[in-house]
């Protein structure tokens, strides 16, 4: 075996742990994008279930942004609510990942290393449009960033590495007699292997810091950047697939490396052109991008940047890579930000962006012209829509199943045939999956030893907590004793009872007339009378 140091110098203690922490969100079983095979044909085993025709025009979409490297294409996804649209755009990132990933060469022809899990090469922005309305920037300036945070810029540099995977990981702590308090420091032995070779490294204080911190273990794949020390883990080895005590719902399996464990690559960077328009605009630089409000950004400074990009790309030092933009709710935009949108999705620095709404016929914000999903018709022609339809019966069980085993929760049929019934009658399956949690935790309040959510737990919960329908049928039940409400008692609305009320004066109004063509022939009269006296 060979020897070789990588040290420095450290006096920081620290304890190990390998407690790992995963938010469980609305759409986090959705890991494997489209789910869809080449001839675009939904794969049996994909965690993204129905809305077949929307997938697969998806999927031609999807396939354009990757083939072409024209921006400034517009999807709207248009269906009821709960119908997948949020899921679909998360697909669709997901989708335009495994495709920068799987695409690993450079320009050069030199092979590519990987620059770790879970970094996007094709940069996502989700935004509502309530969020586009701010007092501290204008609707027009929100947009700008939010497109320029969508469009990256891929950057490429040659860098030696040392790739391999983790055989064995051993600590040494030792005491530091040059220092007067005493410390302790820990120095260690890391055991890399390829296919080809193993190799033992010494490693300092601040080598083992950084690998604690990446939570590295024997049977990881790791890859360490010579010039900067700095340590990425790209996966767990296939060779490690039977570990289940160290293996999650999002462990990444790659293959042990081959050939030598220093290599000279290419490594690829990806920055936004808002990142770069921030670290030009601040005195602080690069820091400037960790104090979250970066306000405003003068137009002559992004004009600046869009030439230097220019100039990189004429050079081969750069290259544009369109991110998406997914704006969410898109019907609450007004009149300014959708002429915005008209002219800055038409430009060469414009990303893919994709629209959702649950709109059918509405009036345009701040206007009282009406018009389809709210959005006006010069920006729809220009949109690709694609319909959304509501999911079957047999579609919501499958989904509500995926949930349940994503939530970690054990459901009987007849519980989980009840919650589909609950999901598809209240047309809501946002409903039922709030119903798994708390149906989990009354079954654990009811009996702790009890591992199954039983009917009876369904039923409970579905008593406790009510959907829209049932919320509404309520209101109008009791809406003399809420302290406010548009409704009188008979359930008609005001503006009906001002319509009555206008239709009574309708009627009064001849009466009135005639009354005042009375008094006027009577003052006509006793002024006669008073020129003959």
């Amino acid at each position: 075996m060979m020897a070789a140091n990588i040290k420095f110098q450290s006096s920081t203690t620290t304890t190990t742990t390998k407690a790992k922490l995963e938010r469980i969100g609305a759409h986090s079983h959705i890991r494997h994008g489209l789910g869809l095979n080449d001839l675009l044909e939904p794969l049996p085993n994909s965690t993204l279930i129905g809305q077949h025709k929307a997938r697969r025009a998806m999927g031609i979409v999807a396939h354009m942004i990757k083939t072409s490297p024209m921006g400034g294409r517009s999807v709207l996804l248009a269906g009821p609510p709960s119908t997948g649209k949020t899921a679909l755009a998360m697909a669709l990132s997901q989708e335009l990942e495994k495709t920068s990933q799987a695409a690993m060469t450079s320009r050069s022809g030199r092979p590519i290393a990987p620059s770790g899990t879970g970094q996007s090469k094709a940069p996502f922005t989700s935004l509502s449009a309530p969020q586009v309305f701010s007092l501290e920037m204008s609707a027009t300036e929100v947009l700008t960033q939010s497109i320029r945070q969508s469009m990256g810029v891929q950057i490429e540099e040659e860098t030696e590495i040392i790739c391999g995977e983790v055989v064995e990981l051993q600590m040494d702590t030792t005491l530091n007699t040059n220092n007067n308090g005493g410390k302790y420091s820990k120095t260690g032995r890391l055991t890399l292997c390829t296919t080809e070779m193993e190799t033992v490294y010494d490693l300092g204080t601040k080598m083992m810091e950084m690998l604690r911190k990446e939570k590295v273990s024997a049977g990881d794949v790791i890859q360490i950047d010579k010039g900067s020390g700095k340590i990425s883990k790209l996966g767990r080895s296939f060779s490690r697939s039977r570990d289940y005590d160290a293996v999650g719902s999002t462990t990444n399996f790659v293959q042990c490396p081959e050939g030598e464990l220093q290599q000279r690559k290419v490594v690829q960077h990806v920055v936004t052109l808002h990142e770069i328009d921030v670290i030009n605009s601040r005195q602080q630089g690069f820091l400037a991008l960790f104090a979250g409000d970066t306000g405003e950004i003068k137009a002559e400074i992004r004009s600046q940047i869009d030439a230097k990009v220019a100039e990189w790309r004429e050079e081969g030092r750069a290259t544009l890579v369109p991110g998406v933009l997914f704006i969410d709710e898109v019907h609450m935009l007004d009149m300014e930000c959708f002429s915005f949108l008209n002219r800055a999705l038409e430009g060469e620095l414009a990303p893919i962006c994709i629209l959702a709404t649950n709109r059918g016929m509405a009036t345009i914000r701040g206007t009282t012209y009406k018009s389809p999903h709210g959005i006006p018709l010069d920006l729809l022609d220009r949109l690709m829509i694609i319909p959304t339809e509501p999911y079957t019966a047999e579609e919501l069980r499958q989904i509500l199943k995926i949930r349940c085993t994503e939530e970690e929760v054990e459901m009987t049929p007849e519980a989980l045939e009840l919650l589909t019934r609950i999901a598809h009658e209240t047309n809501s399956l946002r409903y039922a999956m709030q119903m798994i949690m708390t149906a989990s935790l009354r079954s654990r309040k009811r009996n702790k030893a009890a591992s199954m959510v039983e009917l009876k737990d369904v039923q409970h919960v579905y008593k406790l907590f009510v959907d829209v329908q049932r919320s509404t049928k309520f209101i109008m039940e009791y809406q003399n004793d809420f302290l406010f409400n548009e409704l009188n008692s008979d359930g008609n609305r005001e503006e009906d009872k001002e319509a009555a009320k206008s239709e009574g004066d309708a009627e009064m109004e001849p009466k009135e007339k005639d009354l005042e063509k009375a008094d006027d022939a009577t003052g006509k009269n006793e002024a006669e009378s008073m020129e003959v006296s």
